[in-house]
């Protein structure tokens, strides 16, 4: 592919640029990965600034906030694991959960964390409703009780299976010193960032780095990384330079999918002996969203999404694109989420298919080979993350192909935030985005589909969006095995009809460090990285 020949010429230039430059020093007050402290230091490429910080609300980095705040329960690949709590018991009804906390914990500003410290932040929380009614848990929270200083129930409005999982997750359910709250909230902002993680956050240079410490008085085993900083680069060449010239030593997948580096510079960077490549399994399913909702656009047609599904061809984009690092996605979880494997109905790469479904829908093609509906072209738009090589690789791969069967694809980069902000809106007709990954599939993708922060306007348009939301609501109050079985697979099989989530591809984690640092490994999310298990040798 014409790409291809295109990355390897410029890898060879970015290594004849770095070795004219030489051993350019960095700026004197800036983090370097190249420092005296080298064996006790990481500086991981950052394609954003981390943001604000503050865990209740949306708009901070997901892998910075995983290392300074933490819940009261974890997700691993065994299942649900004490974190914060020691130990849990659930009421026969579902509706009641009593925690029992650590008695051994304190925040960072060396405030205990307690039974009140758990009831102020899930309160402060859920004066917010609003904002997290994409969480199912929140909108069925009925009281959060103090029993004593190192337990807390939580009272439920109605049995909710995923209640653990959702309290595990990176934000909301997560804890801030009370001391940082504003006026007894956290919702319009917050004084401070001082969690109970393995890590403090020291210094923040808006859009350019943040610096975290280890948390010496941590209540776990504390880390042997001593310090960690998050600078703040382009992706693709800058961040290639960086690396080639030590100033920054980590880069990986982050929590919206872009990638600071595309694989022949990952690939270029493991041959230079000085570091490793570390691929997580499959965790999410990269798609392309459809705003089923939009009525003046073409793609509220069926049709329309049916035939650029079909006209996507996914072993060339995992083959030349992705190196063979993901694989071809067709549905959208792949069979090894929970209730995902229920035989769907695949659509591979079928041009022919393709056009026949626009014809006999009535999008007819003329001379030129475009195509026209009640007067009104079929032209639609694509948005991608300017921050992600291979979105904006796949953008102009998909618009070559859509070009060959009359679908005029214009493409348009913009950053993560005005991207998340169109998919609120529903001023969109076509993005990238990706599922919520393996821990928190299928129900935190799907409790999304009914959430105007996520997917409502992606899935209100479709015909049976009522009967969609309903079965929602079912599957996650249902204490009954097959019945949650019968109703996941009634909910995959209605958006997969109404093609309004175009899977491409099944995506990993994937980090690029010094080939001396060893304990890298993955959590069960794809939002965040276990960094205080890391060490250098």
């Amino acid at each position: 592919m014409y790409f291809t020949s295109f990355k390897k010429n410029w890898i060879l230039i970015l290594a004849a640029a770095v070795m004219l430059a030489g051993c350019s020093a960095t700026a004197d007050n800036e983090p370097a990965a190249n420092s005296a402290n080298q064996e006790k230091e990481l500086v991981y490429a950052a394609a954003k600034d981390i943001n604000d910080m503050n865990p209740h609300l949306y708009t901070g980095s997901m892998p910075a906030q995983g290392m300074v705040y933490e819940s009261l329960v974890e997700n691993t690949i065994e299942g649900i694991k004490p974190a914060l709590a020691e130990s849990w018991e659930i009421s026969e009804d579902g509706k009641t959960y009593t925690f029992h906390l650590r008695e051994d914990v304190k925040f960072h500003d060396g405030e205990p964390f307690n039974a009140e410290a758990v009831k102020l932040n899930v309160e402060a929380v859920q004066r917010n409703a609003d904002k997290h009614s994409w969480i199912k848990l929140s909108t069925n929270m009925k009281s959060i009780n103090v029993i004593d200083d190192y337990s807390v129930e939580l009272v439920l409005s109605e049995a909710y299976y995923p209640a653990l999982i959702e309290l595990s997750m990176t934000r909301p359910f997560v804890f801030i010193s009370p001391n940082d709250f504003i006026e007894g909230e956290t919702k319009n902002g917050v004084k401070g960032f001082h969690g109970t993680g393995p890590y403090v956050l020291k210094e923040h240079k808006k859009e350019e780095y943040a610096v975290f410490e280890a948390n010496e008085q941590y209540w776990g085993e504390t880390p042997k990384v001593k310090r960690i900083t998050a600078k703040v680069l382009p992706a693709g060449e800058t961040t290639y330079l960086a690396m080639l010239k030590g100033e920054v030593n980590f880069a990986f997948t982050d929590d919206r999918g872009a990638d600071s580096l595309d694989i022949e510079a990952m690939d270029q960077l493991v041959d230079s002996g000085d570091y490793q490549l570390v691929r997580s399994e499959p965790v999410n399913t990269k798609m392309i969203v459809a705003n089923s909702s939009k009525a003046d656009s073409p793609v509220s047609d069926t049709a329309v999404r049916e035939a650029i599904w079909y006209a996507i061809d996914r072993e060339t984009i995992a083959r030349d694109i992705f190196d063979q690092t993901e694989t071809p996605a067709n549905t959208l979880f792949s069979a090894n989420v929970e209730y995902a494997d229920i035989g769907l109905t695949e659509r591979g790469y079928d041009l022919d298919k393709a056009v026949s479904i626009l014809d006999s829908a009535g999008w007819p093609s003329d001379e030129a080979g475009s195509r026209m509906k009640n007067g009104k072209p079929l032209n639609v738009s694509l948005y991608y993350d300017v921050n992600s090589s291979s979105q904006k690789t796949q953008a102009e791969f998909i618009q070559s192909s859509l070009a060959g069967i009359g679908i005029q694809l214009e493409i348009r980069g913009e950053e993560s935030a005005s991207i998340a902000s169109r998919r609120a809106s529903g001023d969109y007709e076509l993005l990238f985005n990706q599922t919520w990954g393996l821990a928190y599939d299928p129900q935190s993708t799907v409790s999304a589909f009914t959430s105007e922060s996520s997917y409502l306007y992606t899935t209100q348009g479709i015909e049976q969006a009522d009967e969609l939301y309903t079965k929602i609501n079912e599957v996650m109050i249902s204490t009954d095995e097959e019945a949650r079985k019968a109703l996941y697979s009634d909910i995959l099989t209605i958006v997969h009809d109404a093609a309004v989530f175009i899977p491409i591809s099944n995506g990993s984690v994937t980090v690029v460090a010094p080939s001396e640092l060893n304990g890298i490994s993955f959590k069960q999310t794809q939002f965040e990285l276990p960094f205080d298990q890391m060490y250098f040798e």
